[in-house]
């Protein structure tokens, strides 16, 4: 049977993700046919560049789709069949405060835990919602397949703002942890691998990793786990490049040290700035933070590509290639599209899926997805280490989500206290007022 071909428009056109992002639905066809890409963004100057190398590389490998490129939510969002969102709402700068404001206060600085994560969370919700309106507006039988973060706190806003909207809230920190196993496991990809895991985006655990004939894989992965992590044994000849950074090394490395918190379960990375923020805050150079370090290469390499692209008139010899991340994507578009009943981790209201947690919350865990939507598996209760984690985390991003809505200074504090990331009150309200003045121009006035 002939497959419908679809149309997408990818919201935050000029992200240095987005030639990869396209790269990867050309070459997916057979699974996602396309019939037009579209690339949306405030910013015209910033997409202008993606979309003018994206242009060439769609004319060059599939020259019967259809390419737009606009700043004009009208033209973005109708007649489009998915959505995929991953807008960074201040850009890199704003992400350079996140990161250096908690360290000037020896709290980690990072983008979607702590205080960060919080700044960033009280920028990207009312972006997120904008987004989902003209969906609703333009193209209402639309999925929005959103992965901009901090996805947790995206999740809530969502959930409460736009509780009846078709929107995936999805991560692809558990895939590129998955692709790691892989690795280790001797498999040929993370599609191989059958997962039990529970948790809160950035915030999990995996209690049962399968083969796809039922073979148990844990014992392997622990053994490994324990001597170093995810990253590759010493002597091993395993190519990842995420591992290329050094700054991934060590985060793939420290898992060994979440892991022995629990030798019962796998720890998503993310953990260790919640379990072990001491040390991270030891290791990060406060003056130059993981946000210098994409301005320099990631940003600064995809756009000098993007610009030779252009100036060439042709992307053949590219060094833009497709996007692993993406693959995740792809994968769930398909599977809403055309019924494919895919296991997938995503983030969703947990009714249940965690027994012993609160209905009401974000969580992540194995779903099914088909045209139905998005079907939760029961993953049970979770142990009294886990539960008191997920509460209090819980509690945090809940209160977050709360302060924007009221516009409330008190519970925004209230959110960075309970973190555990953050000492105590009094640094909290440091980090917090440091946070305001930094983001006048994004939040709304807190009273």
């Amino acid at each position: 049977m002939e497959l419908k071909k679809q149309s997408v428009v990818i919201a935050g056109g000029g992200s240095t993700y987005t030639a990869s992002i396209i790269m990867l639905l050309i070459e997916n066809q057979d699974k996602f046919p396309i019939r037009k890409i579209k690339l949306y963004d405030i910013d015209e100057e910033r997409q202008g560049l993606v979309a003018g190398a994206s242009e060439i590389i769609i004319k060059e490998r599939a020259p019967e789709i259809d390419f737009v490129a606009t700043t004009d939510p009208e033209e973005a969002f109708t007649d489009v069949d998915f959505v995929m969102a991953h807008i960074r709402v201040g850009g890199l700068d704003m992400r350079e405060q996140d990161e250096k404001i908690p360290m000037r206060h020896q709290v980690v600085g990072q983008e979607t835990c702590g205080p960060g994560g919080l700044s960033y969370g009280m920028r990207s919700i009312p972006a997120v919602i904008e987004l989902v309106d003209y969906m609703e507006k333009y193209s209402p039988n639309a999925w929005m397949l959103n992965y901009s973060n901090p996805a947790a706190i995206v999740a809530e806003a969502t959930r409460i703002l736009k509780p009846n909207s078709r929107i995936i809230n999805i991560c692809d920190m558990p895939v590129a942890i998955k692709k790691s196993m892989a690795d280790i496991l001797g498999l040929e990809s993370e599609n191989e691998i059958v997962d039990r895991y529970y948790g809160l985006n950035h915030y999990g655990w995996w209690t049962e990793i399968l083969d796809t004939e039922g073979n148990d894989l844990m014992p392997r992965l622990k053994e490994h786990v324990r001597k170093y992590g995810y990253a590759p044994a010493p002597e091993s000849d395993i190519e990842n490049e995420l591992l290329s950074e050094q700054s991934w090394q060590d985060t793939f490395s420290i898992a060994k040290d979440v892991h022995a918190l629990d030798p019962d379960t796998l720890p998503n990375t993310y953990l260790k700035y919640y379990l072990y923020p001491n040390r991270v805050v030891e290791h990060t150079d406060s003056l130059h933070t993981r946000a210098n370090e994409v301005k320099e290469h990631r940003e600064k390499n995809v756009f000098a590509e993007c610009q030779r692209i252009i100036d060439n008139g042709t992307a053949k010899d590219t060094t833009i290639t497709p996007g692993e991340h993406a693959e995740f994507i792809v994968q769930l578009a398909g599977a809403l599209a055309f019924n494919r009943y895919e296991r997938m981790l995503l983030i969703v209201e947990n009714k249940g899926a965690i027994s012993n947690i609160r209905e009401d919350a974000m969580v992540e865990v194995p779903c099914l997805v088909s045209r139905r939507g998005v079907e939760p598996l029961a993953m049970g209760e979770v142990p009294n280490y886990q539960k008191g984690m997920i509460e209090q985390q819980v509690a945090v991003e809940k209160l977050v989500v709360e302060a924007y809505m009221e516009k409330s200074y008190i519970k925004l504090w209230q959110a960075l206290s309970l973190s555990s990331i953050v000492p105590n009150a009094d640094i909290a309200k440091e980090i917090l007022d440091d946070l305001i003045e930094a983001n006048k121009d994004f939040w709304p006035e807190l009273s």
